[in-house]
Order: structure tokens, then sequence, then C-alpha cells
């Protein structure tokens, strides 16, 4: 597994080579061992799926606040998305700024987005489908959303945006005087 950092702290793209013969392939998706450094004490507690048929589709963007707050390991088994991670940390000095990157079937990329962090993605092609490792269960008393729109965010969606569930579409844009979670 090669690990690269990205302009957020703490956020990082996990890569994996497939091991390939005349069968098809073998791929390590996760490995405690070498993902230690970036884990450290965690555990993984549960793991999702999630299906997304339309393309130009935002699931989105979604985080847990402490004390329950997770670690998620997101990756791509099907299809292709932009996925978008924005730093809500109080006191970062990445506050507020996002990262993207495209996770593909192919490409094989896998995001390990830390606490405090918001996560979403769009939908580059159709029924595309999501792993997610998450390092604490979902609390629903904790979880919290930014509007995909945000203008104090203002994210580059690539596609024209077809799809956002009414739970998305109702979450509060971030004010002047957003101070971010502490984590």
């Amino acid at each position: 597994m090669k690990i690269t950092e990205t302009s957020i702290s703490d956020l990082m793209v996990v890569e994996t080579e497939p091991h390939t013969d005349q069968r098809g392939s073998f791929s390590r998706l996760y490995c405690q061992d070498e993902l230690q450094r970036i884990i450290g004490s965690r555990n993984i507690v549960q793991i999702n799926l999630s299906c997304t048929h339309a393309v130009g589709a935002v699931r989105g963007l979604h985080y847990q606040r402490p004390p329950h707050a997770e670690m998620k390991l997101v990756r791509c088994l099907k299809g292709k998305i932009l996925d978008v991670v924005v730093d809500l940390r109080a006191g970062s000095p990445t506050f507020l700024q996002w990262h993207t990157e495209e996770l593909s079937s192919k490409n094989g990329h896998m995001l390990v987005i830390p606490e405090g962090c918001a996560h979403g993605f769009q939908v580059l092609e159709p029924d595309s489908e999501l792993l997610y490792l998450h390092t604490e269960y979902y609390t629903s008393d904790v979880e919290g959303g930014v509007p995909y729109d945000d203008p104090r965010l203002a994210i580059s969606w690539p596609l024209p945006v077809v799809d956002v569930s009414a739970r998305d579409q109702q979450h509060t844009q971030i004010s002047s005087n957003y101070f971010g979670i502490k984590i």
C-alpha cells in the first residue's frame, strides 16, 4: 500500500497494486499492519456499502461530531466518483478548505478521512458503489451535514447535480461565525 498525504492534514490517499494474472486480479482492500500509523488505536467497527444509480447525483457532505466523531476509509468498488472532503476542524490550518479525489474501481484508490471532516461525492459513472469502513458506529444524535452547494465552500462539482436526498437538501449553510468542530 502506498500512502500519500494531501494538503489537508491527516487526509490520506491509499493506493494498492492489484495482483493480476490470466484469471483476473486480487487486491488487498485493508491491512491493519500497513495502515497502523494512520489508524493508530482505532478499530473498524462498521462497514457500509452504498450504490448510487444516477450520474451527477451527490451524496453528502456528512460527518459525526464528538464523542462519536469517526474516521472513514472510503473506496469505490464499482464505477467512478469524485470524492470531496471538507475540513471542519476548529483551529485547523486548512479549516473550511476542501480536497477532491477521483475514486474508481479502476484506480483502486482509498481515502482515509479524519475525524472532523465532512465527506461527500458526486457519481461520474452509473451504478457506482462505495465501501465505507468506520471507526465509530452511526449515531444519529451527533450526525451533521453541510450543503453540497454551500457558497462559503464553493465546491466545483464537475457535472450538473441531478439528484440530492431530501435530508441533504436540509443541511444549514456555514455562517460567517462558524467556528468548526472541536475534536
